[in-house]
């Protein structure tokens, strides 16, 4: 029949498959959508079920709406009705046919995550509770998590008197929340199940309607998640499920890669089947991939493949800093578009939010239009916004709206009315906010003093410091670091504010405002009488412009700029995967853990199979950390993609030696004379951060002479059992000296240097 022509052996033994458990692993681009739509329409064309019999599960929203629209397209019946959606807009449908079975009203109400946040800190301040010891956002993520493993209070487990307490305040929310009439998301799906598995007139009801349970993007359910969808089909029903373990990386989030394995266990036995031709990538692209993820264990097993022939070969651009990297990205892209590539078809992929930064910065001033896919430009990230508001403040106090923005943030205990007679003051005065601070009075009115002492305090602290650590020490001593450090989400937020250090400590290079003396001011122009802005204002005056410029409109054909996480799903002609560095891609954070350590390399899998036809991966020697230089290995991801998939633009192992920071030239592995500040040096004193263990230490001009041997921060060195590295640390003199050496997939070690068999390469 017309329904099934043109698919390919395993996508039409999937369609067809009889009416019983099956996994589908859908490897990257192989068509999992069409099949899942197809294997619908089938099912209904062949009068196996009718519309309404059917049960599809998505992840999105606009999932959802995609297959609606393309059985719609296959067969002539009103698709109104049916059962597709996402996991939370079905359990809300079935709860709302059945309120008063599930203890609710009818017109019970769903907290988003603000309002959920909100309802929480309403309890805590009802309750008298410490919000410091018990910050609000640190009991959403215990809330939820419990919720999401389908614990109630009674049954979560406390080993200790704080984890008791939060119990208690779980069960006070519960309380709340029920007296209230209002659910949060967890709580739709804890019901729904909960529901089903106290109510055997309702579950025997729905499982003997829905006979075909069909889900997408099975990797990413959790435990609830599964659990509920092996209870709905209890009664008979055949789970269709379609995923692909290679690319489950949303583990933050609480899915389980393993519910596809124990899925193959319990029900699918030998009924699964491999979807492995790729549609969208050329081979060299798939030889990357497939090679890469044989690396992780306890895969359910496939191997993409295509017959469009190999294509390009892979580039590989090593850069000697991060700065360079995004140029060597701005001269490619230009090349693609002079080829005839829409912009909008080059995607450039980062590990980190922080990353695009320096990414942005170099497009802002190629003039190259871009859009930041799932999230906002860095400028305008709101923990940027707060941090430089307060940088707004300390250059000028009169500022309402920067006071306005951060003036309880973090919660100072200023509240509206405290603003609102601020506002009046201000108003019959004819002056600033900051300037009716002392007529505000009681409690308020000394909140308000206590926060205009911080601005001036930070101010007085910060006169004779350079532009990077003035930027530093405000983030530090605001309270955002530490507000954000109760987030579930905060960690992303920090190192935003981190990179905000590095943006200025770039800053200060480029446009002439760096300081070789603390506190000196730039030195342009002063034959003419002009007198330049302080660094801030300088600075606050180029984050303004670079928020507001340059910014694509709907519709423009604009670069795509988006973490991997966010490039799930997406694909494109031209890709860019950067920041390819230990420590970096993959994340610190997950070299701790094999789990961890698989999921990045699920994350790198997902970013490599994104691109159709150009695929580009760059790292940088150098990255700025807290505005100092960082010292990089390449990622190890690099070294497990095949050879002969690679074309590197620059040689092989390459690795340009940094220059004297007494002075002077060096001369890189290409055989280029490059100034010694080239790698972005902030002084020859400047303290150097390791890329693992965060040590900092000053190196001098001459270096440690050890046995003959001498040795600087930035080397690359070679030892017997580690393998090559780079010396990202050094303390201590003659036979005292230790050093501590990046040693990439071995991590970073301190060795003495009159002991240790160090040999520089």
């Amino acid at each position: 029949m017309a329904l099934l022509d043109n698919l390919n052996p395993p996508q039409l033994a999937a369609v067809t498959i009889e009416s019983c458990h099956a996994l589908v692993l859908a490897g990257a681009g192989s068509g999992k959508t069409r099949v899942l739509t197809t294997r619908m329409a089938w099912l209904i064309q062949t009068g196996q079920v009718s519309p309404h019999g059917l049960l599809a599960v998505t992840f999105t929203n606009k999932a959802a709406r995609e297959m609606l629209t393309r059985i719609s397209a296959m067969l002539p019946i009103n698709t109104r009705g049916m059962w597709i959606g996402t996991f939370h807009g079905l359990c809300n449908r079935l709860l709302r046919a059945h309120h008063r079975d599930a203890g609710l009203p009818q017109t019970f109400q769903i907290l988003d995550t603000s309002d959920q946040l909100s309802a929480i800190k309403r309890l805590l301040k009802g309750a008298g509770v410490d919000d410091e010891k018990y910050p609000p956002r640190q009991l959403q993520h215990f809330i939820n998590a419990a919720k999401e493993e389908g614990l109630r209070p009674a049954e979560v487990e406390a080993y200790d008197s704080y984890n008791r307490q939060m119990v208690e305040l779980y069960a006070m929310y519960e309380a709340q929340c029920q007296r209230e009439g209002v659910v949060d998301f967890p709580e739709l799906l804890l019901r729904c199940y909960e529901l089903l598995s106290r109510n055997a007139l309702i579950r025997e009801h729905y499982q003997h309607r829905f006979r075909h349970i069909l889900v997408d993007e099975f990797q990413d359910t959790n435990r609830l998640q599964y659990r509920w969808l092996k209870l709905l089909a209890g009664g008979g029903a055949a789970i269709f499920a379609v995923g692909d373990d290679d690319q489950s990386i949303y583990a933050f989030r609480g899915a389980n890669v393993g519910n596809m394995a124990e899925f193959e266990r319990e029900f699918a036995h030998d009924r699964v089947i491999r979807l492995e031709q790729n549609y969208r990538s050329h081979g060299h692209i798939l030889d990357a991939a497939n090679t890469l993820i044989r690396n992780n264990s306890n895969r359910l097993g496939k191997n993409l493949w295509t017959d469009r022939g190999h294509g390009e070969p892979i580039r590989v651009y090593e850069a000697l800093s991060d700065a360079q990297e995004a140029q060597w990205v701005i001269e490619e892209i230009r090349s693609l578009v002079g080829e005839g590539r829409l912009r909008r078809e080059i995607a450039i992929l980062y590990r980190s939010n922080a990353q695009s930064r320096v990414l942005e910065h170099a497009l802002f001033s190629a003039g190259i239009p871009y859009k930041v896919y799932g999230g906002l430009r860095f400028f305008e990230r709101q923990e940027v916004k707060h941090a430089l508001a307060y940088l707004r403040l300390m250059e000028n106090p009169h500022d309402d709206t920067a006071w306005m923005r951060v003036v309880n943030f973090p919660a100072r205990g200023i509240g509206a009315r405290t603003l609102e007679q601020q506002a009046d003051i201000a108003r019959l005065n004819g002056c600033s906010l900051y300037a009716a601070v002392s007529q505000v009075p009681g409690r308020g009115g000394n909140n308000l003093a206590q926060f205009a002492a911080l601005i001036d305090r930070m101010r007085f602290e910060t006169q004779n410091l350079p532009l990077h650590e003035i930027v530093d020490h405000v983030i530090e001593a605001s309270g955002l670091v530490q507000h954000y450090l109760n987030e579930k989400e905060g960690a992303e937020r920090i190192e935003n504010l981190r990179e905000l250090v590095n943006a200025a400590a770039a800053f200060a290079a480029e446009d002439g405002y760096a300081q070789t003396d603390a506190g000196a001011l730039p030195q342009a122009l002063p034959e003419a009488g002009i007198e330049l802005p302080s660094p801030l204002a300088a600075f606050l005056a180029h984050a303004a412009l670079e928020a507001g410029d340059n910014q694509a409109s709907d519709g423009q054909d604009a670069v795509q700029l988006m973490t991997v996480h966010a490039a799930k799903g997406l694909e494109f002609e031209a890709v860019f995967i950067t920041g390819l560095e230990e420590g970096l891609f993959p994340h610190e954070n997950s070299l701790l853990e094999q789990s961890g350590l698989e999921e990045e390399r699920r994350l790198m899998y997902v970013a490599v199979t994104r691109a159709r036809e150009r695929l580009y991966l760059s790292f940088s020697q150098t990255r700025m950390l807290h505005g100092q230089t960082r010292y990089n290995m390449r990622s190890r991801f690099l070294d497990e993609v095949p050879e002969s998939s690679l074309k590197w633009l620059t040689p092989r192992n390459g690795r340009a030696r940094t220059a004297d920071v007494a002075g002077g030239w060096g001369r890189t592995a290409w055989g280029e004379e490059n100034p010694a500040g080239s790698v972005s040096r902030a002084g020859k004193d400047a303290p150097y951060l390791g890329s693992s263990e965060g040590y900092s230490n000053r190196r001098t001009s001459a270096g440690v002479e050890v046995n003959g041997r001498t040795f600087r921060v930035g080397q690359s060195v070679v030892h017997p059992k580690f393998g090559e590295g780079v010396i990202i640390g050094m303390t201590g003199n003659g036979p005292d000296a230790q050093v501590q050496v990046n040693f990439g997939s071995a991590g970073t070690k301190t060795l003495a240097l009159a002991v240790a068999k160090l040999e520089p390469v």
